[in-house]
């Protein structure tokens, strides 16, 4: 599976193969590494530089150890492999602004391929969040919900790398939309318009008219 390391740069050439190997799908999520044994074998290396590249990964996400039962490929990168990028932007200083225009370029085109793409199982987790949106009356519950109906939207879209690249920005968005909210709410008029812009959306989605859905979004997104 691994190639024998030659020269110094031991750690980074550790991680490197393991990434290699996952991009050419030699390693899937869920899959098991080989043990620390084998893989000092194969590579010819020691097993500090081994556990030294385990841990980076695992501090990144990639893998996840088991307790008895090795290292393993993580099956789920949403919540561990992305969410530093947030917390870097944040970091350095987030400006609203762009996190406004990143939504405007990413979200209306993924609502047209959602309306071309959504299953019915994925359009009735719509309608129904929809609805707990128009009746929730706590904000903080309104913005959850508001992040998962636009999350779902994204999902439906079918395309993994543009909801793994929202995933990276959760915290972000997640704090946009909390903020966006908490201002429009304080005029009544504004939860109505917010509910007529959802319900715009997915109704567009459901008839699967993508241009509407696009135009929808782009409206929504523009208002708030």
């Amino acid at each position: 599976m691994f190639e024998a390391i030659k020269n110094t740069k031991v750690f980074d050439q550790v991680i490197g193969q393991i990434k290699e190997l996952i991009r050419q799908g030699d390693l899937k999520p869920g899959d098991k590494l080989p043990s620390e044994r084998e893989m000092c074998e194969q590579l010819r290396v020691s097993r500090t530089s081994i556990r030294e590249a385990l841990r980076a990964l695992e501090m990144l996400g990639i893998i996840e150890a088991r307790q008895g039962g090795g290292n393993y490929i993580k099956e789920q990168f949403e919540d561990s492999f992305f969410e530093p990028l947030s917390l870097t932007f944040l970091l350095h200083g987030s400006n609203i602004d762009e996190v406004i225009k990143f939504r405007q370029m990413i979200e209306p085109q993924a609502a047209g391929e959602a309306a071309l793409r959504r299953s019915e199982e994925q359009l009735e987790e719509m309608k129904r969040l929809l609805c707990e949106l128009n009746t929730s009356e706590n904000e903080s519950v309104s913005a959850a919900i508001d992040k998962q109906l636009h999350y779902k939207i994204i999902e439906a879209s079918g395309n993994k790398l543009v909801s793994y690249t929202m995933y990276a920005v959760s915290a972000l968005v997640e704090e946009y939309i909390i903020n966006t909210r908490s201002s429009m709410f304080k005029n009544p008029e504004n939860k109505r318009l917010l509910y007529k812009q959802h319900e715009s959306i997915i109704h567009a989605i459901e008839q699967q008219d993508s241009t509407a859905a696009i135009r929808a979004m782009s409206e929504h997104l523009l208002s708030t």
